[in-house]
C-alpha cells in the first residue's frame, strides 16, 4: 500500500480498509470456492457419482462477492481501464478537465446503478428473485452491489479531489509495503 505523506488521511483510511475487506473476505470466497469445487466435482461427482445439489448457485454467488469486492479496489489501484489515446495530444489543463468531467460522468452513472440495484434489492423477495436450485434471495447480494457501486462512486470523487488538489491521482499500490 502508499504510505506517501501528500496522500490525506481519508484516501489512506479507505485504502487500508479496502484492502484489508478484499483481502479477508475476498481470500474467504476464493478459498470457500475453490475448497467446494474440488470437494463437489473430484469426490462427490467423479468419485461417487453424486454432485452436491445447488453447488452452482452457491458458486455463482461467491462470485458475485468477489466481484462486488474488486470493485472499488479496483478503482483504487487503477486496475480499471481507462483508453488514453487523445492525452498525448491534449494540453495539460484540458487533459485534468476532460478527466474530471469523466469522471463526474462516472459518480452520476455509479449513484444511479448503486440507487437502483439498492432498489432491486428490497423487491428481490417480492418479485421471487432467487436462485435455481437452492432458492437463495438475490436480496442481500443486490445490496452488496449497491455498496460496492456507491464506494466506487466515493472513490470516483476522491479521485476528483486529487485531480483539483495536485494534477495527479495517487493509485493504491499493493504489494509495496507493509498494511
Amino acid at each position: 500500500m502508499s504510505n506517501k505523506p501528500d496522500l490525506p488521511a481519508l484516501i489512506r483510511h479507505l485504502d487500508t480498509v479496502l484492502t484489508w475487506i478484499s483481502l479477508i473476505c475476498g481470500g474467504a470466497a476464493l478459498v470457500f470456492m475453490t475448497g467446494y469445487s474440488v470437494w463437489n466435482v473430484l469426490i462427490m461427482r467423479k468419485a461417487l457419482n453424486s454432485p452436491i445439489v445447488g453447488a452452482e448457485d452457491l458458486l455463482i454467488l461467491s462470485l458475485v462477492v468477489i466481484v462486488a469486492l474488486s470493485i472499488p479496489l479496483g478503482a483504487r489501484t487503477g486496475a480499471h481501464i481507462e483508453i488514453e489515446v487523445l492525452e498525448a495530444r491534449m494540453s495539460a489543463r484540458f487533459a485534468k478537465w476532460s478527466m474530471i468531467t469523466m469522471k463526474l460522468m462516472g459518480v452520476v452513472l455509479l449513484v444511479i446503478m448503486s440507487w437502483r440495484l439498492w432498489h432491486s434489492g428490497g423487491t428481490a423477495s417480492k418479485f421471487g428473485e432467487t436462485t435455481q436450485q437452492l432458492l437463495i434471495s438475490f436480496e442481500p447480494f443486490y445490496y452488496l452491489l449497491s455498496v460496492s457501486a456507491a464506494i466506487y462512486a466515493v472513490v470516483l470523487l476522491l479521485d476528483i479531489w486529487q485531480l483539483l488538489r495536485s494534477n495527479k491521482v495517487i493509485a493504491l499500490r499493493i504489494g509495496t509495503g507493509s498494511l
